[in-house]
């Protein structure tokens, strides 16, 4: 195993590979719900339905993404050859997925469930390899925070990129026709996205190689995995961790419009939290170096619990404090996030040190599969949420029953996600001496 210092050039070009998937992904989470109801027309409900049938149809995709990259040989390696093929087909899903044809309601209900699962099936077919890759550009635990680290700074950016720039994007194409509108800024982010991938292929390099190669036998595999308690542990926290963020990033637009009284705002409100974010992606390496990482994460989710809390009980009139508020959860969810891809990494060297056997792209494919659920699950609790409390699309005042779930959705469920996750993570083991331990045993046997 190759443990050299990574170069800032190849640390900037993962990262890029997620700036991309993030253009897609900050899209669904902030914007798809709106857009179906809002601008496409379609029924509350039944987005809520297509989104839990098309993720969980999705998620079931991941594991068989994950295992035949792990057979796959190539020149390039296992996993950078999908990012590579995978980039154009990506951005041309996005540009279907945000189409909206004249069709009676019917017909683009039809539509929106061939299209949008269509979407989220590309994005399988980079983002599994391309989330693989972290675990084998290097085995050095310290490169891999730090990897990390600039990867989701530039996911961050390409996030923003993608959310803040939607709408301004968007009216700038579109003027009224705020259907065209969209379709066009999604094209304008689509190819920025491709390039992105294409750069990411071209400037990592896979280092950490297999003892012995990965079993033949699908089910073999995810077997093994499942075996893992540790991968276990950090799948749990996946889910909990998208469960709190995709909630209340689906709730944002909703809650900007409805709780706070102006659409106007979300740019503003959505950027706030996205710098957030990037700072909170530059103080994990700093933090972790200092503490056990396992610990920051635990404090962190405890102290993003009580900020939530605290946001359902802000005056509706405090924009001011709304604004402050969602700024610092936006440091501290970012914050968690790069720890939490690292944990993966590390449930793999475990499973290897333990089972003999290395089996990078279906444990991260597993990830990427109870993270789905969690996507899943948060869209069809924000639709039908939505429709259960009487929320009328577009309408210019909504009933007291609807701003109270609103303001539930965006505060309070996430405060419940965040919880539970300290408390898992009471029973993950792979702090720092045991991690030293395992890459120990791992380099003897190499």
């Amino acid at each position: 195993m190759d443990n050299q210092a990574l170069s800032v050039r190849e640390k900037v070009g993962y990262g890029l590979g997620d700036a991309a998937s993030h253009i897609v992904f900050d899209n669904v989470m902030f914007y798809m719900m709106f857009f179906y109801t809002d601008i496409f027309g379609l029924p509350a409900g039944f987005v809520g339905a297509m989104f839990l049938i098309a993720r969980g149809l999705d998620a079931a995709s991941d594991p068989v993404m994950g295992w035949l990259a792990d057979q796959t040989q190539t020149r390039w390696g296992r996993f950078r050859p999908y990012i590579l093929w995978g980039a154009v087909p990506f951005g041309l899903s996005c540009v279907l997925a945000y189409s909206t044809p004249n069709l009676g309601l019917g017909g683009k209900m039809v539509f929106a469930a061939f299209t949008y699962p269509l979407l989220t099936l590309m994005y399988t077919v980079v983002n599994i390899p391309y989330c693989a890759l972290g675990g084998v550009i290097t085995a050095d635990d310290t490169q891999r925070i730090t990897l990390q680290a600039y990867r989701f700074v530039l996911a961050t950016a390409g996030g923003m990129l993608s959310t803040v720039l939607m709408v301004p994007l968007a009216g700038w194409i579109g003027g009224t026709n705020r259907a065209l509108g969209y379709q066009g800024a999604i094209a304008v982010l689509a190819v920025a996205a491709a390039a992105m991938l294409i750069v990411c292929f071209a400037t990592t390099r896979e280092r950490v190689v297999p003892k012995k190669a990965a079993a033949a036998s699908f089910w073999a595999d995810v077997r093994d995995i499942a075996r893992n308690d540790q991968w276990r542990i950090v799948g749990v926290l996946t889910i909990l961790n998208i469960l709190g963020v995709a909630t209340r990033g689906g709730a944002m637009m909703y809650y900007v419009t409805y709780i706070m009284g102006s659409a106007g705002l979300f740019t503003a409100f959505l950027a706030t939290y996205s710098v957030g974010n990037i700072a909170g992606c530059l103080l994990t390496k700093p933090l972790t170096d200092r503490f056990c990482k396992v610990s920051v994460y635990a404090w962190t989710n405890l102290a993003l619990a009580a900020l939530s809390v605290a946001m359902f009980f802000v005056p509706l009139q405090q924009r001011t404090l709304m604004f402050a508020l969602i700024a610092v959860i936006g440091v501290l969810h970012q914050m968690i996030t790069p720890i939490q891809w690292v944990m993966m990494s590390d449930t793999v060297d475990y499973g290897e040190c333990r089972q003999g056997r290395r089996l990078t792209g279906v444990s991260f494919a597993g990830t990427l599969f109870v993270l789905k659920l969690g996507l899943a699950i948060s869209g069809a609790a924000i639709g039908w949420a939505l429709a259960a409390c009487g929320y009328v699309p577009a309408g210019a005042t909504q009933s007291p029953q609807t701003l109270r779930c609103i303001i539930a959705l965006f505060t309070l469920f996430p405060a419940a996600c965040y919880a539970l996750s300290a408390l898992v993570t009471r029973s993950y083991r792979l702090r720092r001496t045991e991690m030293r331990a395992i890459a120990e045993t791992l380099g003897a046997g190499a």
